[in-house]
């Protein structure tokens, strides 16, 4: 959801592009996937709810004095680097080893590629493993990142119902049983974008014993695991069954949004033929990248950053849920998130989320309609995705308030 604020008719529409830049920490948006969703308000709609992003004033090096001088010792060092393999760097690798092990994440350096932030990650598995026509099973709803990367591909979408733990296993059976030959499972275990869930352990275990009778690989996205700031951490998909399972991180959502660093886990022969796509699109991610990551990583300054985010994304998500216990019509439902950037709001059957953005942007107020996290987007016409932790808490509130109006005003329409 995201909030225009009164003074937005003051930017003119040739110059957004460049004066967003300056107001980037004001919450301007400068660039969205979901600029075909807004059209020309894109680039004035401020306080961002519907952004995919973590609050942009939050992350590391927007908050950090220090890494300019630690940005500098690390660009002269990447200056006279011969560069990197195109696996990565392999100090920063042992640091995610040791980290991930804390999470029940077996690895070693051979399984282990860095890419362009997980949207390459994805991109690469789509290369490698989807041929026209080839089946592959997501979530309804799944990511929208992920549906970019593979369209390409061109691949035939089975989509699996999620209900508030996440992926349904006595549907995923179904679409495994009538659907032979499915390429592999995607799923997002922790924090699901854009539907806030998280799939308990028993889930996890069913979903591995499915993927292991059927002969499909799966592909965990965890994106959001650290982010966690109420429960217990769950056992990892990729623990339970390492020969038959990708698993994907990021730093964007730890470190900072603008740093496209994420990584690949999977079994050896996997990475051999990831390793190759890869040599042929970029030949390896950012040298400088990866030795400013692990220059900060080393120095044990991230996981002190990830505790104090958890506080912050967990005052506004109970903002937000308070908020619009008291704000939004009766008969919206929406789910409660344990952690990550986003909730999933559910409107009564007949109201249009995309009629509800029309009256809401006459609110100043914006949301990512559910849409467009369907492959085809033939469904999920009554829901929402709200992104609570990129706003401070009284635009929350603000914001809530009008969307709620808006909501009211659409539903007595019907």
């Amino acid at each position: 959801m995201l909030l225009l604020t009164a003074d937005e008719d003051a930017f003119e529409e040739h110059d957004l592009d460049i004066d967003s830049r300056r107001h980037f920490d004001d919450g301007l948006i400068l660039l969205s996937p979901f600029n075909q969703i807004f059209g020309h308000h894109i680039g004035r709609l401020r306080d961002a709810f519907a952004k995919a992003f973590p609050a942009a004033h939050m992350g590391f090096l927007a908050r950090c004095a220090r890494w300019r001088r630690v940005g500098g010792y690390v660009l002269v060092h990447a200056g006279i680097s011969p560069g990197v393999p195109t696996e990565g760097h392999a100090p920063l690798k042992d640091y995610l080893i040791e980290s991930m092990a804390r999470y029940e994440l077996p690895a070693k350096r051979e399984n282990i590629l860095f890419t362009n932030g997980s949207q390459q990650a994805l991109d690469l598995l789509g290369r490698i493993f989807i041929e026209e026509g080839d089946k592959i099973i997501t979530g309804r709803p799944t990511y929208l990142g992920a549906i970019q990367a593979w369209d390409a591909y061109e691949p035939v979408y089975v989509t699996v119902p999620l209900d508030d733990d996440g992926m349904r296993m006595d549907e995923l059976e179904k679409a495994l049983a009538a659907n032979p030959g499915v390429k592999f499972i995607y799923v997002l275990p922790n924090f699901h974008n854009p539907a806030g869930t998280t799939i308990p352990l028993e889930r996890r275990y069913r979903l591995v014993e499915l993927a292991a009778r059927h002969g499909c690989l799966i592909i965990e996205d965890d994106p959001y695991g650290q982010l966690r700031f109420e429960g217990e951490d769950i056992c990892p998909i990729f623990a339970m069954h390492k020969e038959n399972t990708i698993y994907l991180s990021t730093f964007s959502k730890t470190l900072s949004p603008g740093l496209r660093l994420g990584w690949i886990v999977g079994p050896e022969k996997i990475i051999a033929r990831l390793v190759q796509a890869k040599q042929g699109c970029d030949l390896h991610s950012s040298s400088l990248i990866q030795f400013l990551a692990y220059d900060i990583c080393s120095r044990g300054l991230v996981r002190a950053h990830v505790r104090q985010i958890r506080q912050v994304y967990r005052e506004r998500r109970d903002v937000m849920l308070r908020c619009m216990e008291e704000n939004f019509p009766k008969g919206v439902s929406w789910t409660r998130p344990q952690g990550g950037l986003f909730l999933w709001v559910r409107m009564p059957e007949g109201v249009d989320a995309e009629d509800v953005l029309k009256l809401a942007l006459e609110e100043k107020v914006a949301f990512v309609p559910g849409r467009a996290f369907y492959p085809g987007g033939n469904d999920g016409h009554c829901c929402m995705r709200l992104n609570f932790s990129y706003c401070k808490p009284e635009i929350i509130e603000e914001g809530i308030k009008r969307l709620g109006r808006a909501m009211a005003r659409q539903m007595a329409q019907l």
